[in-house]
């Protein structure tokens, strides 16, 4: 790929494929979107969209899995961008590699966040007196970053032994959730209940309502691009990213519709679980009693802490790269890499910095934190559609041994028509009467990166970034090799 090797090669197959699944994180997912998708559409929309919306993600994780075969880079998406574009390589590259950092950054924000708010949830069960404020959700996500940052710190190794122990962590702790709605309760609702149809989003169209649902699944199903990241890292990384990616996708689709399931049926009453601010704890605690929902809850806090960290590690690798070809401030200080771990340590603080600069908000406003993280999903999935819309447009394109041969292109195009299908839904109105409280924020958080990524490239960095930088021929740059 034309640069001198400075990461260790520690991550097996099983671990690649650990760190997409963690950052995916059917607990996560699930737990913090599901009283979303109760009111927009519900149960038909969460079990049978939960369907669909894998499928189609499936299509998007085989067309990045064949970019990642080809390109097995830190740089990943912004990297491929810019080897797959005909002309402007370096726009291309320097425009992904913007909204994947944003997406990222806002993605472990969002992440420890909840997390943040579900711990207090749990202090406020254990505690009655306990009242959570958000002053306090934001010390205690900064306490997380702070923990995350120095796991991500030490050697790929740890980071490693961690991923495996939250793939285990999910999987069991998925078993155990799953069993206890199940077996527990004297009462689950009749086979019919799949079909039941709700639209409380205030908005009189149901068809639109229903479509709002989806957004639970997709809001699930990112940061598989993970794998990607952590491909120069990654024994037989041409094989084994993007097995990664589709092992993750294909795992967390199975096992998250299983979930899905469980929590649906153990509904009681609907319209108090749904109102309730936080609906899946609120029909754990019917179904199961409160001391019982407590311990199932340390599961999904555990889950969301490990997701975090997950999305910490990958930010950091792209963060790593993307310095590396000069497209960050201060670009040879992040992508320096510290001689006794192996890690790039620079890194690993900075992307523990941006988001605790994102959440800081929150002590102010949660609307504001909202408007600030909500360039998560819709910067990662455009960050996601234009090396796979730049590999449609060729037709030489150079695959590597992990390849879809002839359906290439057709699973790529099917791959960008519904991440643009999604974006628009990200960015479409959730809630009726709109406010400043329910007003989506995307749209204006999507403009606001765009337009700085714009005047900073129009300013300074269309004359210095050209896309990825080559070090020099095979031979040159394996004589460069620190390792």
């Amino acid at each position: 790929m034309g640069y001198p090797r400075k990461l260790t090669r520690r991550f097996r197959a099983f671990d690649n494929f650990a760190i997409s699944f963690t950052i995916i994180n059917i607990i996560s997912g699930i737990f913090s979107s599901f009283g979303f998708g109760m009111n927009a559409g519900g149960p038909r929309i969460l079990i049978f969209g939960w369907i669909g919306v894998s499928i189609m993600v499936l299509f998007v994780g085989a067309a990045m899995g064949e970019i990642a075969s080809a390109y097995p880079t830190s740089g990943a998406l912004y990297f491929s961008a810019g080897k797959l574009a005909k002309r402007h390589q370096g726009a291309w590259s320097w425009y992904t590699g913007w909204l994947n950092f944003v997406g990222q950054v806002g993605g472990t924000a969002a992440t420890n966040f909840a997390a943040a708010t579900f711990i207090q949830a749990f202090i406020a069960m254990q505690w009655p007196s306990y009242e959570p404020t958000a002053q306090q959700t934001v010390g205690i996500t900064a306490a997380i970053l702070l923990l995350q940052a120095l796991a991500n710190t030490y050697t790929v190794r740890l980071v490693a032994l961690v991923n495996r122990i939250s793939v285990w962590w999910l999987l069991i702790g998925m078993v155990v959730i799953v069993s206890a709605l199940a077996l527990v309760p004297d009462h689950h609702q009749p086979p019919s209940f799949a079909m039941h149809f709700v639209n409380n989003t205030g908005f009189t169209h149901a068809i639109y309502g229903g479509m709002l649902g989806l957004l639970v699944t997709s809001w699930t199903f990112t940061g598989f691009d993970g794998s990607f990241h952590m491909s120069e890292e990654t024994v037989k990384a041409t094989v084994n990213a993007p097995r990664g990616i589709m092992r993750a996708i294909t795992y967390s689709a199975i096992t998250g519709l299983i979930l899905m399931l469980a929590l649906v049926y153990a509904i009681r009453d609907y319209g108090h679980a749904a109102s309730a601010e936080a609906p899946p704890v609120q029909i754990l605690v019917d179904a199961l009693g409160q001391s019982t929902a407590k311990f199932l809850l340390l599961i999904v806090i555990g889950a969301m802490l490990f997701c975090g960290l997950a999305n910490m590690t990958s930010n950091t690798r792209q963060i790593f790269a993307f310095s590396r070809d000069g497209a960050m401030p201060g670009s040879r200080w992040w992508h320096s890499v510290s001689a006794r771990t192996r890690t790039p340590v620079k890194a690993v603080w900075l992307a523990a910095a941006c988001p605790l600069v994102l959440v800081l908000p929150g002590w102010w406003s949660h609307t504001a934190f909202t408007a600030v993280v909500s360039v998560n999903v819709v910067g990662l999935f455009l960050a996601y559609a234009v090396p796979i819309f730049l590999r449609l447009r060729l037709d030489d394109f150079q695959a590597g041994p992990w390849n879809l041969g002839r359906y290439g292109k057709p699973v790529a195009a099917v791959a960008v028509a519904w991440i643009l299908i999604s974006n628009v839904l990200f960015m479409l109105p959730q809630a009726s009467p709109i406010t400043p409280a329910s007003f989506n924020y995307a749209p204006i958080a999507l403009a606001v990166v765009l337009v700085i990524a714009t005047v900073w490239w129009f300013a300074t960095a269309r004359r210095r970034f050209q896309g990825p930088v080559s070090y020099g021929r095979p031979d040159e740059v394996a004589a460069m090799d620190l390792i």
